[in-house]
């Protein structure tokens, strides 16, 4: 049986050849201290958890592993308005395909204004549709990325995507998803969107307290409080409310 090229990236895992202090941030953050390896889907491979819970910090230790700055963008995008890259991407061994992507991007939702403000001042808009990102509004320069940036056969990590997106835009965005895939490109993404999510046979890895491991749709947190929440909205803003008045 011939190699198949995807997935790009296959798995990553701590070194074992360096000292780890277990004690100091990151590998302070439960999920992050137990991390052994993770293996990725060929297609989608999703990070979900609580705020905090590690799964933005590791998202972008794999993309500076891999050579990403670390406010996103292509490869060729380096540069950084603030210090705060944790010591993360050091301490990861990569496992690659044998065939590099022939398209990345790393689309990082918190410093993407930073990324369009860098198009604006090298001149480079033709790859996002020929005009300032700072002239759409935040949903629509993400559409504009993953509908005009993204060309397929490529390795794509986002963090938090939905968030400038509406519920109909997600919806957009999954469709986009698909297109890449089909177009064989590997994706990774953290999010707290139930309707990313909902991608079919997509990994779905939970970080919490005791670990990462993976779990099955119905299963997360966003999809069980966002049905509760939608099915019983009434009795729930009751609760909530009543409950604040206390």
């Amino acid at each position: 049986m011939p190699l198949k090229p995807k997935p790009y990236l296959q798995q990553i895992s701590l070194r074992d050849d360096i000292d780890l202090d277990f004690d100091c941030f990151p590998l302070s953050i439960p999920a992050v201290r137990q991390l052994d390896s993770i293996d990725f889907h060929p297609d989608v491979t999703f990070f979900v958890g609580e705020n905090g819970s590690g799964k933005s910090t590791i998202l972008e230790a794999i993309a500076i592993a891999f050579g990403f700055g670390a406010e996103g963008g292509t490869l060729n995008v380096q540069f950084s308005t603030a210090q705060t890259v944790s010591p993360l991407h050091a301490m990861l061994r990569l496992k690659k395909s044998f065939r590099k992507p022939s398209d990345a991007y790393f689309l990082r939702a918190e410093s993407f204004y930073n990324v369009a403000t860098y198009m604006d001042e090298v001149g480079y808009l033709e790859g996002y549709g020929g005009t300032s990102l700072h002239q759409c509004s935040h949903g629509e320069s993400f559409m504009a990325t993953l509908l005009n940036k993204l060309r397929g056969k490529g390795l794509y990590l986002m963090d938090e995507p939905e968030a400038a997106l509406s519920p109909n835009r997600q919806l957009a965005a999954l469709s986009a998803i698909h297109q890449l895939v089909l177009d064989e490109s590997q994706l990774i993404i953290a999010t707290h969107s139930p309707i990313l999510l909902a991608y079919p046979r997509a990994k779905i890895l939970q970080f919490d307290s005791t670990g990462i491991y993976e779990v099955k749709y119905e299963d997360t947190e966003h999809y069980a409080i966002t049905r509760d929440f939608l099915n019983h909205y009434p009795k729930r803003i009751q609760d909530l409310l009543e409950q604040d008045e206390l």
